[in-house]
């Protein structure tokens, strides 16, 4: 949090509009999507648990309309919760995913790399959906002048005058920070600035690494 009386440089401290959340809410239902189309040998528990759990998530943020403080404190904590539950879902779909590759089980090669994809593509949204919240004390407050200090360094923010004026990132700018973070496996144009954001995109630069090296690389081995 920003302590009184200091000042954030220029380029970090500006105010957007309120920034609608439907394409995070989107991203959520695609992920959901992604994780239930899953083989059954990869999904913990019962099929329902997971999507079930997460409908009534999405339900809740969708009624709650965060006008006062306790409200928004309460709808920031259910996202990260949401997001916390499709994370670790998907860490264990890759994880029983491995475990089958390494016991020896027979798998077959068209249905892996489908499954690696799934996978790879459900870590992607999750971790924009990470950085989105994150950044900033997340969507409410970094549309206030008190936001905190940011925890991700975009070009914009080095170079101001090539943007417009006010610019902000919105969830599109988090989804390509996690697609290039989870192709090159380390940041390329958009810096970590806290130990949160470089823990976090660590780990998504994990998970994608052990989804194409490993998963990816048996598959074509067995279509071979």
């Amino acid at each position: 949090m920003r302590t009184e009386g200091t000042e954030l440089p220029a380029a970090w401290g500006y105010v957007a509009r309120h920034e609608p959340k439907w394409l995070a809410r989107l991203a959520t239902v695609a992920a959901l999507v992604l994780y239930i189309t899953l083989p059954d040998k990869l999904i913990l528990g019962p099929f329902w648990l997971i999507p079930g759990g997460e409908a009534v998530l999405l339900l809740l943020l969708s009624v709650t309309t965060s006008r006062h403080q306790l409200e928004e404190r309460v709808v920031r904590a259910l996202a990260i919760v949401s997001i916390g539950v499709i994370n670790a879902a998907n860490v264990m779909s890759l994880v029983l995913l491995v475990h089958s590759l390494i016991g020896g089980s027979k798998v077959d090669g068209r249905e892996l790399i489908v499954s690696s994809i799934q996978i790879w593509l459900t870590n992607v949204l999750v971790f924009a959906l990470w950085f989105w919240e994150i950044d900033r004390g997340g969507p409410i407050d970094r549309c206030t002048p008190e936001h905190e200090e940011p925890d991700f360094l975009f070009p914009q923010m080095v170079t101001p005058e090539a943007a417009r004026p006010g610019w902000t990132p919105t969830f599109l700018d988090y989804l390509y920070v996690a697609f290039t973070n989870a192709t090159a496996f380390s940041p390329t144009d958009t810096m970590p600035l806290t130990v949160l954001a470089k823990m976090l995109m660590a780990v998504e630069s994990v998970v994608s690494l052990v989804t194409v090296a490993v998963v990816a690389a048996r598959a074509v081995n067995i279509l071979t």
